[in-house]
């Protein structure tokens, strides 16, 4: 029995422990396993040539000091899969792999192992391995343990030989190095192997962009992300995991693709010890259950290290740990189609406090005998903000250019937004769904007379209602509104700069436990969607009784 079969058999008789994620992929793996037709079909000696090699060859190099590394069953199941299902042609099928897997379950170890068999042993000429990060010094984390077990092995140490940058071997003309995003001169990559340890630390999306492009040239390379959770949300470590789960799923079709991700299956249960190896599948082997249990210990009494625990143990998603509202609060998949819904009247919220960067504007509409509220928004920034965005300098690390491409975004000609555009929209719901904006909520500090007027003119005199930014105006309803969202009432359509803005906002607390908007320390994320969302509640908690009866 191979060490997939092994390992996919336990999973799914319920003998290992797993989450529904990885239950789904292994059944599929078996699967493919059992009915080898058509292009590809199942190796057992080249699935397991990178375990013997790692096991014979390569030794610890921290902890237990030139021991023997003896990968566990999970690990040896994944290798399997990875490279064992090959074309007539010996050539592999799966050209990526992201494995998501909770901090000290093994990842660097593996991955510098893995480092070492493609410079050596994978027969490929001049192969460049390279080791990924946003900055040089997490990229030679895995690189340094590469060159520690090179140290350790008679053998390893015999053909390969460390460089200023690089571990080189003359045999075959390859070499492993590390490489971070600001780094100079990436291009003229060559990729063989691309190793990204820590894919959520990766806060642009270019490296991996540029390294993924590059082995366009190889016949069999093997781009591997092992990661845990981060607590950076729409990153390069979303998009990936959203398409890992539509490949699970099958909702993506992607047969170079291998997802295997360990995560719970919901938020309550991190508490729970028999659900910890869903997350941990070296839990007691490779990671201490001691430790483990004496950090949820903790976090269940310190929710300042709480979200810590779930994101980097149990791969659960969240934003910081003083942020305004956790991310699975944020989070809502629902959407709804705005021309379907009938909706005739709204209540507008506008943020129009910098306009050299994000703007937004907000529609919050109801139904009668229905609890929630429904938010349409539009966002626009300057188009040389989008040309910065598209740039390694950006400070955002937004993919305005995704958002603008889905028609979630508008770019304004110049270097600001010019402030008739949220007229012109509000006029645009008016005209093309037919929903009238009641009343606007607006921050008077930044709209002036003239395009005050103009509203006025367009929607009626009583339309415009200022809304003061302070704890005294915003502190009540900011909190009510984190109530609509702990109750999912919130449906803004699943649109990422929502999200986004969310989760980048954090409270400021008067002496009274009076609450307004804040950045927090990270001055360059934006929270204009939720303080147009804001200014649009305050104007619907007060004017809640007229609103209702007119839908």
């Amino acid at each position: 029995m191979t060490y997939l079969e092994e390992y996919g058999t336990a999973v799914l008789d319920g003998k290992e422990v797993a989450g529904e994620k990885i239950r789904r992929e292994y059944d599929k793996l078996l699967n493919d396993l059992a009915h080898q037709q058509g292009r590809w079909h199942f190796d057992v000696d080249l699935a397991t040539r990178p375990i013997k090699f790692i096991e014979t060859f390569c030794k610890q190099s921290k902890g237990a000091l030139g021991a023997p590394i003896k990968l566990d069953l999970f690990q040896k199941a994944m290798l399997q899969a990875a490279y064992g299902f090959v074309d007539d042609e010996s050539l592999r099928r799966y050209q990526e792999i992201l494995d998501i897997i909770g901090r000290k379950n093994g990842k660097t170890t593996l991955l510098s192992g893995l480092s070492l068999y493609g410079e050596t042993s994978d027969h490929e000429g001049s192969p460049e391995i390279y080791f990924i990060a946003t900055a040089k010094d997490q990229a030679k984390k895995g690189f340094d343990e590469a060159n520690n077990m090179r140290i350790q092995s008679p053998l390893l140490k015999k053909k390969l030989r460390k460089r200023q940058s690089d571990i080189y071997c003359d045999k075959n003309l390859g070499f492993i190095t590390a490489l971070a995003s600001d780094t100079n001169h990436l291009d003229g990559l060559n990729a063989h192997y691309g190793i990204i340890d820590e894919l959520a630390a990766i806060k642009n999306r270019d490296i991996y962009d540029l390294v993924k492009q590059s082995m366009s040239a190889r016949s069999q390379p093997m781009l591997w992300e092992i990661t845990t959770n981060g607590f950076v949300r729409n990153n390069i470590f979303d998009a990936q995991y959203d398409y890992a789960a539509g490949v699970i799923d099958g909702t993506i079709k992607d047969e170079r693709f291998l997802p295997i991700i360990y995560e719970l299956d919901n938020h309550n249960e991190w508490t729970d010890p028999e659900c910890w190896r869903k997350a941990n599948p070296g839990l007691g082997t490779i990671k201490s259950y001691e430790f483990l249990e004496n950090s949820v210990n903790k976090a269940m009494q310190d929710d300042t290290y709480r979200p810590t625990v779930m994101v980097k143990d149990m791969n659960m998603k969240q934003n910081s740990s003083q942020a305004w509202l956790p991310f699975e609060v944020i989070d809502n998949p629902e959407t709804f189609n705005l021309e379907e819904m009938g909706f005739r009247y709204g209540i507008g919220g506008m943020d129009a406090a910098d306009s050299v960067d994000l703007n937004a504007a907000k529609m919050i509409c109801r139904r009668r005998g229905d609890p929630k509220i429904y938010v349409a928004q539009m966002y626009w920034i300057p188009e040389r903000k989008f040309k910065e965005s598209k740039t390694r300098r950006n400070p955002d690390d937004a993919p305005y250019e995704i958002w603008e491409s889905r028609g979630l975004l508008q770019i304004c000609t110049g270097a600001k937004v010019q402030k008739r555009v949220f007229l012109d929209w509000f006029k645009e719901m008016r005209d093309k769904y037919d929903i009238y904006p009641e009343w606007i909520g607006y921050d008077p500090w930044h709209i002036d007379d003239s395009l005050l007027l103009q509203f006025q003119n367009e929607f009626g005199k009583q339309c415009m209602i200022p809304v003061r930014q302070g704890v005294a105006t915003l502190s009540t309803p900011m909190k009510d509104l984190a109530a609509e969202f702990q109750e999912k009432n919130i449906n803004y359509n699943n649109n990422p700069i929502d999200k986004w803005c969310c989760t980048n906002t954090y409270t400021k607390r008067d002496i009274n436990g009076n609450i307004q908007p804040d950045k927090g320390q990270t001055s360059t994320k934006r929270i204009d969607g939720l303080a147009a969302l804001l200014d649009a509640y305050v104007v619907y908690e007060d004017h809640k009784d007229e609103f209702e009866s007119m839908i």
